[in-house]
C-alpha cells in the first residue's frame, strides 16, 4: 500500500521506511509540515503517519486540514508526546490512532496493518477464498495448502487487488499505490506484473481479467 511519512527526524524517518519497505509497502517521506500539507492537497495515500512538531505547519493543523477538506483517509499519530490532552487533541481531530515515540517496529507495523485492513472492511488478516488463503500479516498466499511463491511487489498487488474485488483498476491505480515518488515504473511494467501474479495463481478462485482499453478487474470465480 501507498504511506506518506511525515518526519523531520532524517534518521527515525529513514528506520520507519525501512521497516514498512520490507513489509511490502511503497513509503514517501515529508519532513515539512506545509510541503505535506500540500502535498495531501494533491495526492492519494492508503495511510499517513505524522509527527506532530513539524517545521511549516503542526501535524494538527495538517490533520485539522485533512478532515475539513473531507479527507478520510487514515492517519496515525507518531510522536514524542505523551501527555494525555495532546492524545485526546489528535483522536478527537480525526486522528485514526496515536503512538508514542519510543516506537517498536513491530507494534508500528501491525498498527498500520489494522488501519488499513481497518478501511478496506477486513476484520482479519487473514483472506480465504475457497481453497486459497491469504495472510496479510505474513505476506503469504496458499493455494490447496502449497505456498504461492510471491516477490514484494506481487504481495502488494495481491493485496489491492482483494482490497477491491469488482473493481476496474488502471495500470495508473496500481502503479500509483505500488511504486513511491522514487521509483519510476512504466505501465509495461506493470502489465508485466499482472500478468506473473495471474499466473501464479492459477488454480485459485481469483480472477484477474484484463478489460481491454480501461484496466483490470479481480473477481472470485463461482463454484
Amino acid at each position: 500500500m501507498r504511506i506518506l511519512l511525515i518526519e523531520d527526524n532524517e534518521t527515525l524517518a529513514e528506520t520507519i521506511s525501512d521497516r514498512l519497505h520490507t513489509d511490502g509497502h511503497a513509503i514517501d517521506c515529508e519532513s515539512d509540515g506545509e510541503l505535506a500539507n500540500d502535498l495531501l492537497r494533491h495526492k492519494q495515500f492508503d495511510l499517513v503517519l505524522m509527527d506532530i512538531n513539524l517545521p511549516g505547519r503542526s501535524g494538527f493543523e495538517i490533520l485539522r486540514s485533512m478532515r475539513a477538506r473531507g479527507d478520510t483517509t487514515p492517519v496515525l499519530i507518531l510522536t514524542a508526546r505523551s501527555e494525555i490532552d495532546d492524545r485526546l487533541i489528535g483522536l478527537d481531530g480525526g486522528a485514526d490512532d496515536y503512538i508514542v515515540k519510543p516506537v517498536d517496529l513491530r507494534e508500528l507495523a501491525a498498527r498500520c496493518r489494522v488501519l488499513i485492513r481497518r478501511r478496506t472492511g477486513a476484520a482479519s488478516n487473514e483472506f480465504r477464498a475457497g481453497n486459497f488463503v491469504f495472510d496479510r500479516a505474513a505476506k503469504t498466499a496458499k493455494i490447496d495448502g502449497r505456498d504461492v511463491e510471491l516477490r514484494n511487489r506481487e504481495v502488494q498487488l495481491l493485496e489491492i487487488f482483494i482490497g477491491n474485488l469488482q473493481r476496474v483498476l488502471t495500470k495508473e491505480d496500481l502503479a500509483d499505490k505500488v511504486y513511491s515518488f522514487d521509483e519510476a515504473p512504466s505501465m509495461n511494467a506493470v502489465e508485466q506484473m499482472v500478468t506473473r501474479l495471474r499466473k501464479k495463481l492459477t488454480g485459485g478462485p481469483i480472477i484477474l481479467k484484463t478489460i481491454r482499453g480501461l484496466g483490470y478487474i479481480a473477481h472470485i470465480a463461482e463454484e
